[in-house]
């Protein structure tokens, strides 16, 4: 078990607020929501999930793990009174939309609280690439820059101690385009356990067809599993017409449902019981990204279960550094279809992306490494809080002009749905 570092605040209480009530066995966000509590929880922090939406059957129950959860309402004074009884050391915002909608009343009543943001990803880069990508032109960061969304993101940063950013290629965007302060940042991606000599596989005799895995509330999933319907899988059928193509995934639309063809081996099999089991019993792990943001849990999970993959160069953005891909990164139909192919027939192939798999998780994605940064980043500033806050001024202009202008629409909302 990790020794835990100290810090000098004798309060470790956490509050999570969370923009929906974590689903990790349904969605990436989910998943990366539970390895960041797992950290919190394994520093000693008494931590309170709180959210503002419905719960789903599929929510995960966090009194299992000894943890609070709370129903909170927006643009309600309730909140305020809840937060100030709680005094969290440190607040987590989930996603900029939670900081935007409650940031103003926690920093009312809990001015001297760590405020950290976990992105998931860029919210704003996700939304201009889809409406660019509707549109059928080239993303540009000028297109980035000018969407009002863009802007309300980056305001949400700059209000916040420090952000959590899961993609190299993000930071670089807002460093390098945007120019914001490095000490706002911290690099996180997803934290998971080393692949070790140890570690069992299937292997290449004993797994069988090509998977493809991703939530149906996710338009870049559903974008890609149609073009495997109507482009990728009819030409990789057609040269390994026994094999099969599975389709996982949560929450799937009817237009996805009604694409299960047994006759073409393109089978769609909705949410996976076990995804690690279902990732693992495939050969080639298929996706076919054209629009999006962040780094994609579908990718990371084929790397951990030994299974490579064939993506584009927006599915393998921010996710391998220097180091050689798991497989294969091709943005034409035609050379997509080969390389997946070549991974599909050839062990020789195959074992190397394995490999390159391997390294990649216990070179970029260690847990055990990724812990002791995130902590010891929180510990520092705790220790300089107020320093922190003074070198970003423009934070400090933000949450000054926020606290009058969202504040008083906040609580215009509030008298109106009283009245």
């Amino acid at each position: 078990m990790q020794t835990p570092i100290n810090t000098l605040s004798n309060n470790k209480t956490l509050l999570v607020i969370a923009l929906v009530w974590p689903e990790p066995a349904s969605t990436a966000a989910g998943v990366r929501m539970m390895q960041l509590l797992d950290v919190f929880k394994t520093q000693g922090y008494a931590i309170t999930i709180a959210s503002a939406a419905s719960k789903s059957q599929f929510s995960f129950d966090f009194h299992s793990l000894g943890f609070k959860m709370e129903d909170i309402k927006m643009n309600d004074c309730s909140f305020d009174v809840f937060v100030k009884k709680l005094n969290p050391s440190v607040v987590l915002f989930d996603r900029f939309l939670t900081e935007e909608q409650f940031g103003w009343r926690f920093v009312e009543q809990c001015p001297d609280a760590l405020r950290i943001l976990d992105t998931e990803d860029l919210h704003s880069l996700r939304h201009v690439r889809e409406q660019c990508f509707k549109k059928d032109i080239p993303f540009t960061t000028e297109a980035w820059i000018a969407d009002d969304k863009t802007k309300r993101e980056i305001a949400s940063i700059y209000r916040c101690d420090l952000s959590l950013i899961i993609s190299s290629f993000e930071l670089e965007l807002l460093t390098n385009v945007i120019k914001i302060d490095k000490s706002l940042f911290l690099l996180l991606p997803f934290m998971v356990d080393e692949i070790t000599n140890n570690t069992k596989w299937k292997t290449f005799e004993d797994r069988n067809g090509f998977i493809f895995i991703g939530g149906g509330k996710h338009a870049p999933n559903i974008d890609a599993i149609k073009l495997l319907k109507t482009s990728i899988w009819p030409l990789i059928h057609a040269q390994l017409p026994e094999a099969k193509l599975h389709i996982y995934g949560a929450y799937l639309p009817q237009q996805v449902l009604e694409m299960h063809d047994p006759k073409e081996r393109f089978l769609v099999k909705g949410r996976a019981e076990d995804a690690d089991e279902a990732m693992q019993s495939a050969k080639v792990c298929l996706a076919p990204l054209r629009f999006g943001a962040g780094i994609k849990g579908k990718l990371v999970a084929a790397m951990q279960n030994g299974t490579p993959s064939v993506t584009t160069t927006l599915g393998a953005e921010g996710m391998h550094g220097i180091l050689d891909w798991n497989g294969s990164i091709e943005n034409d139909p035609n050379a997509f279809v080969d390389a997946a192919v070549h991974l599909y027939t050839d062990k020789t192939i195959w074992s190397r992306a394995q490999e390159q798999g391997k390294t990649l998780i216990n070179t970029l994605y260690s847990k055990t490494s990724l812990e002791k940064i995130l902590i010891t980043a929180i510990d520092e500033l705790q220790r300089n809080l107020p320093q922190h806050r003074q070198h970003n001024f423009i934070g400090a202009l933000l949450q000054h002009q926020t606290l009058q202008s969202t504040k008083f629409m906040g609580k215009w909302i509030e008298a109106k749905n009283r009245g």
